[in-house]
């Protein structure tokens, strides 16, 4: 073989050399190992994903509990059923004042007078003309026998002489003269009589303005309308006041009670007679009791709250009005109830919402109805459960319909 023939068949295999080793150095750059890296990698991601979103995932469910107390929370303040702003029904000079802030007072006791000298003038002076009045009475009625005594002689004469002066004794002038005296004698009478009247209706209204100055009398003096507590004391003595101008706030003794705000959507369960639970903002170690006595008819058109009335059982024993409360109205004890938390509901409207379950080891989604709810903001499922399915009490961004799901034990238990 010569030379150049040599030559040529070493190029050649060669040439067939580098052609069987260009594909292994492709793969030997860089910018494609790291490719296939990364494609392994985010095969590997996917696959892990795809494990994890198939495997059964771990919920937590609700336990059937029993006797559980339904409450409602209410925020209020003290007040008091029977509370008067009492004043004078007519104006005056303030001369008096007999209680003060905190004093304890009866019924009908005086508490405080206005200036009585004008007005004790005008009742003497009534007093007195219903004496001159009862007089004139007297003197009426005396008058009125005497005219009527008059009025019988007068009768007697004038009939002796009519009789006489048929016989010519007694001229007919004088017959005249006596039946125009027993005329005159007759008109006395009735004159009589109806000064009689007249003083008697005198005597009517002498009395009336007597019991009006009397009257009058008494309303500048201020009594207690009831057994009470003074809260305020509003003026000084000296002071010229109105009628109706407030002197003392007074509350009755053992009227005292809570003012709760409830809002509405809870209070639709609540009625007289439930047991309420307090806590007064100066005393928060202390318990106190009640119940509901009365429930208002009309909501706060603006803060949509209704107001519930409670009577204290054991009241503290110095009550302040307008202090801060802190009310729980029972309105029910659930014997056995299936309770979810509100949190774990979606489009919860107050009365249903879809809550997750587990059927058959898979999750599912209901719509159920709800009844209760509790302080702590669970609430009560009514009706919407399929039997035997067990309600998820919390949500993941992992939960879909069909997904397999196992209970965790220790929160079922």
């Amino acid at each position: 073989m010569s030379t150049s023939t040599r030559h040529a068949a070493n190029r050649t295999e060669s040439e067939a050399l580098a052609a069987k080793s260009r594909p292994a150095s492709i793969f030997r750059r860089p910018v494609v190992r790291y490719a296939l890296v990364g494609a392994g990698i985010l095969a590997l991601i996917l696959a892990t994903v795809a494990i994890m979103n198939n495997r059964p995932i771990k919920v937590e469910v609700a336990s059937v509990e029993r006797n559980i107390p339904v409450r409602v929370f209410g925020l209020g303040t003290v007040e008091a059923r029977v509370l008067s702003k009492i004043g004078f029904e007519v104006g005056g000079t303030l001369a008096e004042l007999q209680v003060d802030h905190g004093d304890r007072i009866a019924k009908g006791q005086v508490l405080a007078r206005l200036g009585l000298g004008e007005q004790e003038a005008k009742v003497a002076k009534a007093r007195a003309a219903l004496e001159i009045t009862t007089a004139n009475i007297t003197r009426a009625d005396a008058n009125l026998e005497k005219v009527r005594a008059v009025l019988a002689q007068k009768q007697v004469a004038n009939r002796r002489k009519q009789a006489l002066v048929g016989r010519d004794i007694v001229s007919q002038q004088m017959a005249e003269e006596a039946a125009r005296d027993e005329a005159v004698a007759n008109a006395d009478v009735v004159v009589a009589e109806s000064e009689i009247a007249s003083a008697r209706a005198q005597l009517t209204d002498a009395k009336a303005q007597v019991q009006f100055e009397e009257t009058l009398l008494r309303h500048r003096t201020l009594v207690a309308p009831y057994d009470a507590i003074v809260i305020e004391r509003h003026t000084e003595l000296g002071t010229v006041v109105k009628a109706g101008d407030p002197i003392f706030t007074l509350v009755e003794v053992d009227s005292y009670w809570g003012l709760a705000y409830v809002d509405e959507a809870r209070a639709g369960y609540i009625s007289e007679g439930n047991h309420v639970d307090a806590r007064l903002r100066s005393r928060p170690r202390e318990a106190f009791t009640g119940k509901v006595v009365r429930i208002g008819l009309e909501s706060d058109r603006v803060t949509e709250e209704r107001r519930v009335y409670i009577k204290g059982d054991n009241p503290p024993p110095r009550v302040f009005l307008g202090e801060q409360v802190e009310f729980w109205i029972t309105v029910a004890t659930l014997d056995k109830a299936l309770l979810v938390p509100e949190a774990a509901v979606r489009g919860y409207n107050g009365r249903d919402g879809t809550v997750w379950t587990i059927e058959k080891d898979r999750l599912q989604r209901r719509l159920v109805q709800f009844r209760h709810r509790t302080e702590d903001a669970r609430l009560e499922i009514a009706e919407g459960l399929p039997e035997g399915a067990r309600v998820v009490v919390s949500r993941n961004s992992g939960f879909k319909e069909g997904r397999a799901a196992r209970i965790d034990k220790a929160s079922s238990e």
